[in-house]
């Protein structure tokens, strides 16, 4: 008798069938990549209404011309290399450096601009073309989340440059005066911290001028480590450091439209040239007036509340705990490292800080509960950072004066609003942690479960039903859990990896 085959539903490259879930996970990320490319686009034309090119052109330009930045291209090359394997990724970094000689040497002959990028920035895009082309399923996904990572990067970079031109052409004033007021209540630290440094100077401004600048690099290496096992497991971990990074740089500037200052030694001191209110920093502390508006050149940029550069090592800092030991020194280091620097150069005040670690925090929260679930821990402590931060703000702007007049009360209380956000942020994330090493681990793609797991999930066929009773009528064909015929005792077969 004949009877009609079972329709087995299709299933993707890996050999499963396709989860439900992935579908919101796909809408999801079209979503994100709207509202990204909008945003870009957004940007571009105000950067053209004031006479510049925004981030899409200068990304796009440096696909030929001589780019800004070799190594951050060649670092958005290393995030798009996490999802190749070690064969393929000696191919893209062979073919990014012939690239870039080829380029060296057309430039060297033409006496054009000398630079080196070029190459990284083009295997990044083939990548991408590999996935659209020559790939499927959850590997062209694969593909094409390295290559967005490593463009975001660069994008990111760009993004940030042109937010600091638009604050420096649409912020004519600056309120400097009023956070130099509000950081009387602190003690003035960045008048404090200059001076150690002229006085231990060149070693410490040496130093330091190395962690202030490498900032980026370091949270790359940390990126990368926590990325590293991208290539064998065919997927990206939830949350990594990467994300809050981009995320602090694309809505940091957009605070400083909102809170133009350009930092002491632009406000205070010889940098600032004819636009200084006086030559005071760090030797002579500014005298607690009624604050105005500073009026400023056009060049300078409004960065300073909050200080990003905290809000990055933060970060930094927080990611690298789940690391080595020298992984959480190097995190410590940076990040005591980058405020004194912030401070000591005279690029911030003491209430950025504040306000920096407490905007990290909340954006990093954020993150991790975008990729591992919203619940009441999570929004409780989101909504805590974003009332302290508003808070923040608005006692800078509205309450200096009363600020700087009673040090011994506001003092205390902008480190105690602080340090409630970091508290809670610790507990948090240690709650979330030990619930997440409660649950079950997500399977790894390519990984099968055991015989027994396959039998048990495979429909009940008559034809099997009789080859099983002929089975045990004869005494022979018995399968055992090692997958052999005729052994006795073994149940315990564990997962292959294909």
């Amino acid at each position: 008798m004949m009877t009609e085959p079972t329709r087995i539903p299709p299933r993707d490259d890996r050999g499963t069938q396709p989860a439900p879930w992935r579908r919101p996970r796909v809408v999801l990320w079209t979503a994100a990549g709207v509202v990204t490319l909008g945003f870009l686009v957004a940007l571009e034309i105000v950067a053209r209404g004031y006479g510049f090119s925004g981030p899409i052109t200068e990304q796009s330009r440096e696909v030929i011309f001589a780019p800004e930045s070799g190594p951050l291209l060649y670092g958005g090359l290393a995030l798009t290399m996490v999802v190749l394997t070690w064969r393929q990724r000696l191919i893209a970094l062979g073919v990014a450096a012939g690239v870039d000689i080829v380029f060296f040497l057309v430039r060297w002959a033409l006496d054009a601009d000398m630079n080196f990028g070029n190459g990284a920035l083009w295997v990044v895009l083939g990548v991408a073309v590999l996935g659209l082309t020559r790939r499927t399923g959850h590997e062209r996904t694969l593909l094409l989340k390295g290559t967005g990572l490593g463009l975001l990067l660069v994008a990111g970079h760009k993004t940030g440059d042109t937010w600091l031109l638009i604050t420096s052409k649409t912020r004519a004033t600056v309120l400097d005066a009023y956070v130099a007021a509000a950081d009387h209540a602190l003690a003035d630290p960045s008048w404090l911290v200059g001076r150690f440094l002229n006085a231990t100077a060149p070693v410490s401004t040496g130093i330091l001028h190395v962690v202030y600048g490498q900032l980026p690099l370091a949270a790359a290496l940390v990126g990368l480590y926590q990325l590293r096992r991208v290539a064998v497991e065919r997927r990206f971990p939830a949350h990594h450091l990467v994300r809050t990074f981009l995320m602090i740089g694309l809505l940091g500037p957009a605070i400083y439209m909102i809170f133009p200052v350009v930092g002491p030694v632009f406000a205070y001191g010889t940098d600032g040239g004819a636009w200084a209110t006086a030559n005071l920093w760090p030797d002579t502390l500014p005298p607690v007036t009624d604050p105005r508006p500073i009026p400023f050149d056009g060049i300078t940029p409004r960065n300073c509340m909050p200080s990003l550069h905290t809000a990055w090592a933060v970060t930094l800092f927080v990611h690298s705990r789940d690391g080595s030991r020298a992984m959480r020194w190097a995190g410590t280091f940076w990040l005591v490292g980058t405020l004194t620097a912030t401070l000591g150069f005279g690029y911030h005040y003491g209430a950025d800080l504040l306000a920096g670690v407490v905007f990290a925090l909340t954006i990093e929260t954020a993150m991790r509960c975008s990729a591992h679930g919203w619940d009441r821990a999570g929004v409780r402590l989101v909504a805590l950072g974003t009332t302290v931060f508003a808070a923040l703000l608005a006692s800078y702007r509205w309450l200096p004066t009363e600020m700087a007049a009673r040090p011994w009360l506001f003092g205390p209380l902008l480190l105690l609003v602080t340090g409630a956000v970091i508290y809670a942020y610790v507990r948090t994330a240690r709650a979330a942690r030990a619930a997440r090493e409660g649950e079950p681990k997500p399977e790894v793609p390519g990984q099968r479960p055991a015989p027994e797991a396959e039998e048990s999930a495979e429909p009940a066929d008559p034809t099997d039903a009789a080859g099983a009773a002929e089975a045990a009528t004869t005494g022979t064909g018995t399968t055992t859990g090692t997958g052999t015929t005729g052994e006795s005792g073994a149940t315990d077969a564990k997962p292959e990896l294909v």
